[in-house]
C-alpha cells in the first residue's frame, strides 16, 4: 500500500439530508491537508468517511491504491486523534499507547519497542506509568497522538485535536505537530479544524469547506493572497470585503476611485474588493479612503481600527500606535493597488 487519500465524488447523507456533497479531493503521500470550514460544513463528515465511521451514499474512498469504501475501520490501517483524546482512564499511559498494537496481535517484544518509540517521539517517555487523570490536557493530547503513531499508520486523521487546549498549550502543540510531520515525512495527514491559524501553520494545502461542499483548495499562500471567492477570503485570514463597481481603470468604492487590476471585468459590473487588514495603512497614500473611527482594539503589538467609510466598515491592522485616534475621529486609510484582489460580487457565503 502507498500512502495518500482520495475522495472520488463522495456524498454522505443522513435521512435524505446531504451533509457531504460530491467531494473530489486528493491528499498526496506525505502531505498535510487541512479541512477548514465552519460547523456543519462537512469537514468532519469527510474525515469520518475516511475512517470508516460513516458510509458514503455514493462515491468511493481510496487509501493509497486501495478502495476502502466497504472496509470496516479496523481494516483500514489508519491512526486517528479525536477532539477529546478518548484515552482509557483505567489504563496507564503505556497501555493506552499499546492498545492498537495489542488489537492487531503484535508480538509483545515489538509492542514494547513501538510504545517506547512513540512516547519518545511525542516527548512522553517519562510518563509511561501514569494514568490519564495524572496528566495535563496537553500531555493527554500527546498520548493520544502517540497511540495513533504506534501502529505506524500511513494515514493519520486529526479531528480538531487542539480545540480543548488553552491558547498557550495550543501554540506549543502546533509546533510539536509541525516537528512530528518533519520526522514522519511519508505519513499523509488529514487535519480537520475551524481555526485559520492551525490550518495556515501546519498545512501544505487547505481545502475550504462550506455547506457540505468544497469551495476552494490550494496552498495557504495561494488561498490567502489570491482567494477564489469572498467566502474563502473571509475564512482564510481576516479580510476587508468591499462592494465595488468596475470602472474603466479600476473600481469605484463608496464614491472613491480605486486603482486595481480588474482582470478584464466589464465596466459597470458589481464585484467584491478584497484587502487584508494588515495591508491597510493610516494616513495619506494611494487608493485613499476617508472615514470615521467606530472601534479601536489594542492587541499588544498592533492596533486594529474599524473605520466607517460611507456605511462600510474597513479594518486596518497597524503596528502599535503611540497616539491612536479615538472613537469618532476622522481618519484616512490607504493601500497599494497590488495588495487588493478583485473577486466575484458577494460577501461571505454566496
Amino acid at each position: 500500500m502507498t500512502s495518500g487519500i482520495r475522495f472520488d465524488s463522495v456524498t454522505v447523507a443522513y435521512d435524505g439530508n446531504v451533509v457531504l456533497d460530491s467531494l473530489d479531493l486528493t491528499v498526496a503521500p506525505g502531505e498535510v491537508m487541512a479541512l477548514l470550514g465552519p460547523s456543519g460544513s462537512g469537514k468532519t463528515t469527510a474525515l469520518r468517511a475516511v475512517a470508516g465511521f460513516v458510509r458514503p451514499a455514493s462515491g468511493r474512498v481510496f487509501l493509497g491504491d486501495r478502495d476502502v469504501t466497504d472496509l470496516p475501520p479496523y481494516r483500514r490501517g489508519i491512526g486517528m486523534v479525536v477532539q477529546q483524546y478518548a484515552l482509557f482512564p483505567h489504563l496507564r499511559v503505556a497501555d493506552n499507547v499499546a492498545f492498537g498494537l495489542k488489537a492487531r496481535r503484535t508480538p509483545k517484544g515489538e509492542i514494547r519497542e513501538r510504545v517506547a518509540e512513540a512516547l519518545e517521539m511525542t516527548g512522553m517517555a517519562a510518563y509511561g506509568r501514569r494514568y490519564p487523570r495524572e496528566l495535563s490536557g496537553g500531555q493527554q493530547q500527546r498520548v493520544a497522538i502517540a497511540r495513533a503513531l504506534a501502529i505506524r499508520p500511513e494515514v493519520l486523521l486529526l479531528d480538531e485535536p487542539l480545540s480543548a487546549l488553552d491558547a498557550q498549550l495550543r501554540s506549543g502543540m502546533l509546533a510539536e505537530l509541525a516537528r512530528l510531520h518533519r520526522e514522519l515525512p511519508d505519513v499523509s495527514i488529514l487535519y480537520v479544524t475551524h481555526d485559520q491559524v492551525e490550518a495556515l501553520t501546519l498545512a501544505d494545502r487547505i481545502a475550504v469547506m462550506d455547506s457540505a461542499r468544497l469551495r476552494a483548495c490550494g496552498t495557504p499562500a495561494e488561498l490567502y493572497r489570491a482567494p477564489a471567492d469572498a467566502f474563502t477570503a473571509s475564512f482564510v485570514g481576516g479580510a476587508n470585503l468591499l462592494p465595488v463597481t468596475v470602472a474603466a481603470d479600476g473600481v469605484d468604492f463608496a464614491g472613491a476611485a480605486v486603482k486595481v487590476a480588474t482582470g478584464g471585468a466589464v465596466a459597470g459590473a458589481r464585484a467584491t474588493l478584497c484587502v487584508r487588514p494588515h495591508l491597510v495603512g493610516l494616513g495619506q497614500g494611494p487608493n485613499q479612503l476617508t472615514g470615521v473611527v467606530r472601534e479601536i482594539q489594542w492587541r499588544g503589538a498592533t492596533h486594529r481600527l474599524h473605520v466607517d467609510v460611507d456605511g462600510h466598515v474597513v479594518m486596518a491592522d497597524l503596528r502599535e500606535l503611540r497616539d491612536p485616534p479615538g472613537f469618532g475621529d476622522a481618519v484616512s486609510l490607504h493601500f497599494a493597488s497590488e495588495d487588493a484582489v478583485l473577486l466575484p460580487a458577494g460577501v461571505g457565503r454566496d
